[in-house]
């Protein structure tokens, strides 16, 4: 079925694993089957026009809520101190082969982009040396063309082809996930190794972006695999970690790998785990991160013929800056404001026609073939622009012995020289950040700068959102500092002074965190984590305070945290004003059911009436096993959890709510035949246990996979021992929890007693400690 949601997906299409019925895009119920109706009345189903308030069925939740059914309990009883032990350091284990995996990508990653890149720098520099002087330099335009574009076109083909979630940096898709949307195919095995391929090739293709972000994505779907202790991608399970086997479980280890990557891609662990709320959950996020650097580090000092230099930042390394150069005034300070200011504006215009551009691309090129078309024409276009820049431009420098240019170009300079301009675009963004942040004044004129400012910005609004595996933060950084050193340079040829105050390796650096604003991605996790403080988000994604931690930690100086924080609060306010963050409008783009940490202004006098979805489809306790078959079957209802009730005598009563059952369970439930006459008649080999549930997990079969005799549609099946007895249910004025106290009703809802703080308090005393504490008080 062609819709909306099968273009507007990351994936570009539709999931493979999924239904029909699952791709079906809605505003609301009532209006998406009278909407259906129209159009299967008149043959084949037509696309629902775009719109951002269409929420898509593709997308369910996690089940964050434990299952406390009667099987869950009896395994909990079962087991003895010792075991919740073991399981603890187990989790511990699983953090450190996760911090030591994703160390390992990043160092692979690295290695293999410098490797790359170098030959095909040395290869297109040799080639403009050569014709610069016998004539046909357009040779090396279609050879540096050419080149980008193969790499590029690699890197869409396995894309767009073989596995689309993998497009894009990631952090959209696992921000969705750790709000507790499941994100099909996200964590999946081959999303890793397209997504570890795919940003090899963008990068080495010339485009415009960055392999740090991607690094977020690789690192959640390792912790996603180890902490599973199998591959289903693979068919191959080691029966370890087999309890871990469950959202709740799985999402602390997500979190834990997110951590580990953004780690091994800024080198800033500290500051990873520090606003959760879950004491050991920091803690083994923090030990994540720390592995993850370590392991990193580790190996790029033996790649770097340098073992035991554990110095290396990340895969970053913006180089240190000397105190004095970096020093600062006071009367600098509105100067800084007001980048932030422009940082803002220039985030919010990056956004809008990114946005524009995103629509463009859900219409007219969503098939695989049209992406690859697309990202192979940015590639050359990307090499054109570059070629075109650097052979116009008269900006020549002395090339002295203490030049940090790694492939500088004369073209038409004298000798002793170099072409500035080259500096900028022939070399990988973060070089490219390098040397916009330590070379000597004067290296860039105004002119060179302003040119490059504005053409890469242009080019990085285009590439992101290609079907190619690419981050956007060393870009964004990149438009920062170009625009940054240009303010640095201009600052200083105002007054007979100003080359001593107006240092434009400073002002690079203030610009670049004006441009992105904050890149930290826990700001993603606040729905989950309440007590998350979000503090000072600024410029194009605008996140969390701990791109003053990264900047500090990939410089080497803590001289500028104060600057840099008042940039991103301005950059905060007023991108804000103009529009939402980068990654927040294409979530919004995707359909995806996402939920704020906080409700809207307006919402406070909602009450749970008005919100409802009703009618509701319940079971009975005791149900006919064709009932079940034909409810989950059943494509127009396509629930998840379904109420377990049981009719009252009499019959003139509602049923009463007993429990609440997931489709993930009775599909198991189905495939085990675990039904009342197949028990009473001795027919079952064994009685179900929670290992059956947790082997079929995450991959649970569709429900047109169980084969159902007519004789077994008419035997009933018993949800007493399975179903959870205990679901969160709210009144239907329902408005606001507080849990200051806590009223306990038994089945009538008549109050049996009220739990309080102190109540929990004294349980967690104990029977010795109260008695202690009375003793003391006599």
């Amino acid at each position: 079925m062609a819709n909306i949601t099968k273009k507007v997906s990351w994936s570009s299409r539709a999931d493979e694993s999924g239904a029909a019925g699952e791709e079906t895009a809605l505003l609301n119920g009532s209006e998406l089957s009278r909407h259906l109706a129209k159009e299967s009345q008149r043959g084949k189903p037509k696309e629902i026009p775009h719109n951002e308030k269409l929420l898509s069925l593709k997308y369910e939740s996690l089940d964050y809520d434990n299952i406390e059914n009667q099987l869950f309990l009896e395994e909990e009883r079962r087991m003895s101190y010792m075991s919740f032990r073991c399981l603890e350091i187990s989790r511990w284990v699983v953090c450190g082969l996760i911090g030591f995996l994703t160390g390992l990508i990043a160092c692979f990653i690295d290695i293999v982009v410098e490797e790359l890149a170098g030959i095909k720098y040395q290869v297109v520099k040799e080639n403009i040396d050569k014709f610069t002087e016998v004539g046909g330099l357009s040779i090396s335009l279609i050879l540096w063309a050419v080149l980008n574009s193969v790499f590029v076109m690699l890197g869409s083909i396995i894309v767009a082809f073989f596995e689309p979630i993998a497009a894009g940096s990631g952090i959209p898709q696992i921000k969705c996930y750790l709000n507790g949307v499941k994100i099909p195919r996200v964590v999946r095995l081959k999303t890793l190794l397209v997504k570890v391929c795919g940003v090899i090739c963008s990068v080495v293709g010339g485009l415009a972006v960055g392999k740090e972000g991607p690094m977020i994505h690789s690192g959640a779907v390792v912790a996603a695999g180890v902490s599973q202790g199998r591959s289903t991608s693979l068919k191959k399970d080691f029966k370890m970690f087999e309890y871990f086997r469950r959202d709740t479980e799985k999402r602390d280890f997500v979190s834990a790998g997110a951590a580990a990557g953004v780690s091994a891609a800024f080198g800033a662990p500290v500051e990873e785990g520090a606003s959760f709320w879950n004491q050991m959950l920091t803690w083994r996020i923090f030990f994540a991160s720390m592995i993850s650097t370590f392991t990193l580090n580790f190996f790029l000092s033996i790649y770097n013929n340098n073992p035991g230099d554990l110095s290396n930042p990340g895969l970053i390394n913006f180089g240190r800056f000397e105190s004095e150069s970096v020093a600062y005034n006071l009367y600098e300070i509105p100067l800084f404001i007001a980048m932030g200011a422009i940082g803002g504006l220039l985030g919010a215009l990056f956004n809008i026609l990114n946005y524009w551009l995103t629509i463009f691309r859900i219409r007219y090129v969503h098939r695989p073939c049209l992406q690859v078309m697309e990202a192979m024409l940015v590639a050359a276009v990307t090499a054109t622009v570059s070629f075109t820049m650097i052979y116009f431009s008269n900006d020549c420098q002395p090339l002295g012995s203490e030049h940090s240019e790694e492939y500088p170009l004369q073209l038409f300079c004298a000798d002793g020289e170099y072409n500035s301009m080259a500096t900028a675009f022939f070399n990988t963004p973060e070089r490219s950040v390098r040397s916009l942040f330590h070379n000597q004044p004067r290296t860039y004129n105004p002119l060179t700068l302003g040119l490059f400012t504005l053409t890469y910005f242009f080019l990085a609004c285009w590439t992101y959102g290609l079907a190619v595996s690419a981050g956007v933060f060393i870009p964004s950084l990149l438009i920062g500092a170009a625009w940054g050193r240009l303010c640095g340079i201009l600052l200083a040829s105002i007054t007979s002074t100003g080359s001593i105050w107006a240092d434009p390796g400073k002002y690079a650096l203030i610009g670049a965190a004006a441009q992105l604003g904050d890149y930290h991605f826990y700001q993603y996790m606040k729905p989950l984590y309440s007590h998350n403080t979000e503090v000072f988000p600024g410029g194009i994604v605008r996140m969390t305070l701990s791109l003053t931690v990264i900047m500090v930690e990939a410089t080497g100086n803590v001289t500028y945290g104060l600057p840099i924080m008042l940039v991103l609060m301005t950059a905060k306010i007023v991108g804000d004003y103009f529009v939402e963050g980068l990654y927040d409008i294409h979530i919004k783009l995707q359909s995806v059911p996402f939920l704020h940490g906080e409700a809207p202004g307006t919402s406070h006098w909602l009450t749970a009436r008005e919100v409802m979805s009703s009618p509701v489809t319940c079971l009975n306790r005791i149900e006919k096993v064709g009932t079940i078959v034909d409810t989950l079957s059943n494509t127009s209802t396509n629930h998840n959890g379904f109420p377990v009730v049981v009719q009252v005598t009499g019959g003139d009563e509602p049923a009463k709510l007993c429990g609440l059952i997931l489709r993930s369970q009775l599909i198991v439930l189905l495939k085990h035949k675990v039904f009342v006459e197949l028990a009473r008649s001795r027919l079952t080999q064994r009685k179900l246990q929670l290992k059956d549930f947790r082997d079929a997990y995450p991959r649970f079969p569709p429900i047109q996979s169980i084969h159902v005799s007519q004789d077994e549609r008419e035997c009933m099946m018993d949800l007493t021992e399975f179903m959870n007895p205990t679901p969160y249910t709210v009144p239907q004025l329902f408005r606001a929890l507080g849990l200051r106290h806590l009223v306990v009703v038994d089945d009538e809802n008549r109050v049996v007693g009220l739990v309080t703080r102190k109540d929990l308090a004294r349980y967690h005393l104990g029977k010795h400690g109260l008695e202690e504490l009375q003793l003391a008080q006599t």
